[in-house]
């Protein structure tokens, strides 16, 4: 870590739905976040959290930041109870993989509407959007949190947190916090879904 008080590296984005899982990632500078995939989402199987880790892995990411919908009011309903549930899995997923690999949860206000805003600016069908609005999304969140930590020299958004072995309850998170810029690849098992 640098004189800044946030984890330095690739870094992940992760735009939750009902239907379909948005991924971004940013370069090891922390400068551009770029699209990387749509994922069909499987709530049984959880494959698609699963190929987030795999990708998480493959890239050698230091965080991951995952889209908190709230309301224009701060409010959370459904659509953000579904993406602190999917962070708690991710926050498993890569802790049984031995993976020591920070999730935040962070802000996502809009970020779809933006996402069809850029689409229709940039020519393409609104018929069209449903493919890639996931992933344009996912690098609106993953470019607004790497902005932030630039622009505050620290962390941004509240980490995740795997329950503790024996503890009954839930993970919570915790806004001031140390986050440990641990990486380490390891294998996940392989189920791959993706969107047409």
């Amino acid at each position: 870590m640098s004189e800044n008080s946030y984890p330095q590296g690739a870094k992940l984005g992760v735009d939750v739905g009902m239907v379909r899982v948005g991924l971004a990632s940013c370069d090891p500078d922390g400068i551009l976040a770029t699209p990387v995939k749509t994922l069909s989402r499987d709530e049984k199987r959880n494959s698609d959290v699963r190929i987030v880790v795999k990708e998480a892995a493959a890239r050698g990411v230091c965080q991951i930041f995952v889209g908190l919908p709230r309301t224009l009011k701060g409010e959370e309903k459904a659509s953000a109870q579904m993406a602190r549930h999917y962070a708690d899995i991710l926050v498993a997923l890569l802790q049984a993989a031995d993976m020591d690999v920070p999730v935040h949860l962070i802000d996502e206000r809009l970020t779809t509407v933006s996402a069809h805003q850029a689409l229709r600016s940039a020519g393409m069908d609104t018929r069209e959007h449903r493919k890639v609005v996931d992933q344009v999304a996912a690098v609106e969140i993953l470019q607004h949190a790497i902005d932030m930590q630039k622009a505050r020299k620290a962390d941004v958004g509240s980490r995740v947190r795997a329950p503790r072995t024996g503890v009954v309850g839930t993970a919570g998170s915790s806004k001031n916090e140390e986050v440990s810029t641990i990486s380490t690849p390891a294998s996940v098992p392989d189920e791959t879904t993706t969107a047409p």
